[in-house]
């Protein structure tokens, strides 16, 4: 049922700096609605992140329509549900949660988000051989999104080998037999030599954001025949986007991503369609002008 008034939040470790509040709210006031967006911080609260579960309790208890997930609960939220939407299921990662007719429901924005920036950012790169850094909750969506958009195959990198392992096995039942594989960190300059002039480096770890700055690889890695993509949105302008444009690379902010996958979990939120291009542009002005693609 509609309503002209929505309770929604965001869970997550470090969360100061999310736009999402803003993007949220502007949004349902574009729309003669009010919507009141609250920060449930990990750290500030005192939880870990296996305590998702007594946040998200105390949310339905309260009266909250729902919920955006964030790093590092997206895996850990799943159990604590009572239901999947198809792609959160496949996934096995859940970034919006909506409360229905008493039920927690769970859904995943970040797939969609990240497949309209990049065929909005990056129309005509090469997808032949992508190598991605990061097997978490964010990283599972963006390999969806890249296979889906018609990647040849993605290589799986994490810091956590076994994670790299679960997340191709994953793709190739999704997607068939030899569309990803994991590969260590080791391996990554000769990946990205074989990448060079028909596929990209997709970037899906916490690393250049605010509370952990710093790049995910060495520079000297990144040359002209790649394409980069990157998740963090906090700063825009992350370290690794300034290391591939001063090495020649073509690149893609975490902006679009973010704004996407908020306007869908918005219109899962209220029901209503949110216009796309009106929150990209709120979050352009929340950040500040998005560097053009070179």
């Amino acid at each position: 049922m509609l309503k002209d008034s929505y309770l929604v939040g965001l869970i997550g470790s470090g969360i100061g700096p999310s736009l999402s509040p803003a993007l949220h709210e502007r949004e349902a006031n574009r729309q003669g609605l009010r919507c009141l967006y609250r920060l449930l911080d990990l750290d500030t609260i005192g939880l870990p992140p296996e305590g998702v579960g007594e946040l998200l309790n105390a949310a339905r208890l309260l009266g909250f329509d729902g919920l955006n997930i964030t790093h590092p609960c997206k895996r850990h939220v799943v159990e604590h549900l009572d239901a999947l939407d198809p792609q959160a299921e496949a996934l096995g990662a859940v970034n919006t949660v909506v409360f229905e007719d008493g039920r927690a429901v769970g859904h995943n924005t970040d797939v969609t988000g990240f497949a309209a920036s990049f065929a909005r950012g990056l129309p005509d790169v090469p997808l032949e051989r992508v190598v991605q850094i990061g097997a978490g909750g964010a990283g599972a969506a963006v390999a969806h999104a890249v296979l889906t958009l018609g990647a040849g195959r993605v290589t799986v990198v994490d810091a956590l080998p076994e994670r790299a392992d679960e997340l191709a096995g994953s793709l190739n039942r999704t997607f068939g037999a030899d569309r990803a594989t994991a590969a260590p960190s080791a391996l990554l300059p000769e990946l990205l030599a074989r990448a060079d002039g028909n596929g990209g480096l997709v970037h899906a770890t916490p690393t250049g954001m605010a509370a952990h700055p710093g790049l995910p690889l060495p520079a000297k890695l990144l040359h002209p025949g790649l394409w980069v993509a990157e998740v963090v949105y906090r700063p825009l302008e992350t370290d690794l986007l300034r290391a591939a444009r001063a090495a020649g690379c073509a690149t893609l902010d975490g902006g679009g991503m973010a704004a996407f996958q908020a306007a869908d979990a918005f219109r899962l939120f209220t029901g209503r369609e949110p216009d796309r291009a009106r929150m990209l542009a709120h979050l352009t002005d929340l950040t500040g002008p998005v560097p053009a693609p070179k």
